[in-house]
């Protein structure tokens, strides 16, 4: 019979691991193709993974609870069919059994002179044979940790692997002051090790409480894998935000006025949401370096607009948060940015999203005006650069200019924008400037504008 591999899926463009929740067969099972044969989840979505063969399920290669890079082989499938199958490997001795075979070092050259500027080990096997992923080599290279160090490293895993979240513990916790070695490419090409200065860690101090009275709660996987990505986007981007507030009495008359009518005819609830969205894609347009990513040196600006809308889980946004991305948004009318949002927004809610509908976003919005605040400082879904905060819509008193030049105190509807943004390629006058005109475009809508 021939072998073929299943193996973890990508399931976003960001996302380079996943982690085994649950398998829905055991070895010896028949498998159908297309049979769904295990549960993952990544930080933006759970998902099943099916089988694209028909056969027996002969191995499983991760535990539940395991975290797999992408494209990693999962499990193994024997099938009549014969297409690209598995070599079979040449029998081995016991000690070689428990080797693999480690990628080449590749060396990244400067542009300017040709020369080797720096390394990149894709090593996955240390020299005592150990296992390492490429996550827990990438982690342990940018932190300066080397693999005498990483040896020392307890490990939760298969076999005593170290998982990422070893890794990052790992991290958290280890002393200030330790000096790790890192591997460098002189000139020649040849590579040669180097002691750098110590790196500072930060220090852990434990957690003092009162156990008769406090409950301790173990985070589940989304809040970790939400915890891990908030971290890794402020250690990425240097956030800056900013705060405008606008008018937008006029609006809540339009859709005082039109919600019925327009629910009737499209199908759709009228909430504020698709006007702060049509008003962003309108200025995201006009400002495009805010629909944008970071690789590098190099600035990838996008011409097409996937916006992405954070959807809070469970009755009190205890069950988490997603962000489930609206597919060339700035080709849409606000009748159709209305049905996409009501679309997102229940199939979030009851864990009915495609793994392709959290990827791709370009910009993403928060809400947290929906629990009553006014303003925050969200951050940074990354490789965003930009993310639009709305607060919520209050009556309050504001001091008004007449044509005539005179002041009036009266009563208006207004709410709080804020902008985060990557002030690496975002300056605080450009974001300003994108605030502006936004609040101007909100500020435009009355209960005369055609929907």
């Amino acid at each position: 019979m021939a072998k073929f591999e299943v193996v973890m899926p990508k399931m976003g463009e960001s996302i380079m691991e996943g982690t085994v929740l649950k398998w829905l067969k055991k070895v010896g099972d028949p498998v159908a193709k297309d049979e769904n044969i295990l549960n993952i989840a990544t930080d933006k979505v759970d998902a099943e993974v099916p089988s694209n063969v028909a056969g027996v399920l002969s191995e499983i290669l991760f535990n539940e609870g395991d975290v797999v890079p992408v494209g990693k082989a999962i499990a193994i499938i024997e099938t009549d069919v014969a297409v690209n199958p598995i070599p079979s490997p040449s029998p081995a001795t016991p000690s070689e059994a428990k080797l693999e075979v480690a990628p080449p070092v590749a060396a990244t050259v400067s542009e300017k002179n040709g020369t080797p500027t720096a390394v990149e080990v894709v090593q996955s096997v240390a020299e005592s044979g150990r296992f390492y992923t490429p996550v827990v080599l990438n982690i342990a290279r940018e932190e300066g940790i080397s693999m005498e160090e990483l040896a020392r490293v307890k490990g939760t895993g298969m076999d005593g692997r170290v998982t990422k979240a070893d890794l990052l513990n790992y991290i958290q916790n280890r002393a200030k002051g330790v000096a790790v070695s890192t591997t460098t490419v002189a000139p020649t090409g040849k590579i040669e090790s180097a002691q750098p200065a110590p790196k500072s860690a930060p220090t852990h101090h434990p957690v003092v409480y009162d156990a008769a009275r406090s409950e301790v709660v173990q985070m589940d996987n989304m809040r970790k894998l939400i915890a891990e990505h908030m971290v890794r986007s402020k250690q990425t981007s240097a956030h800056v935000t900013s705060v405008s507030e606008a008018d937008v009495t006029g609006l809540v008359n339009l859709v005082k006025k039109k919600k019925n009518a327009f629910e009737a005819t499209n199908g759709a609830k009228l909430t504020y949401t698709p006007f702060f969205i049509e008003a962003a894609i309108k200025a995201l347009k006009q400002f495009p370096m805010l629909n944008a990513s970071v690789d590098g040196d190099k600035i990838i600006i996008k011409k097409y607009i996937n916006f992405g809308v954070a959807v809070a889980l469970g009755e009190r946004g205890e069950g988490g948060l997603i962000v489930p991305v609206i597919k060339n948004a700035d080709e849409m009318n606000l009748v159709g940015i209305a049905r996409a949002v009501q679309d997102l927004a229940s199939r979030a809610r009851t864990k009915k999203l495609l793994p392709d509908d959290i990827q791709g976003g370009t910009f993403t919005l928060t809400n947290y005006g929906t629990s009553g605040n006014l303003f925050g400082a969200p951050i940074i879904n990354q490789p965003q650069v930009a993310i639009l905060g709305t607060g919520a819509i209050v009556k309050r008193p504001v001091v008004k200019t007449l044509e005539d030049g005179s002041d009036v105190i009266t009563i208006r509807s207004m709410t709080y924008l804020s902008l985060s943004y990557d002030h690496r390629i975002i300056d605080g006058s450009l974001a300003g400037f994108f605030l502006q005109t936004l609040c101007k475009t909100l500020e435009s809508y009355n209960e005369n504008t055609v929907l």
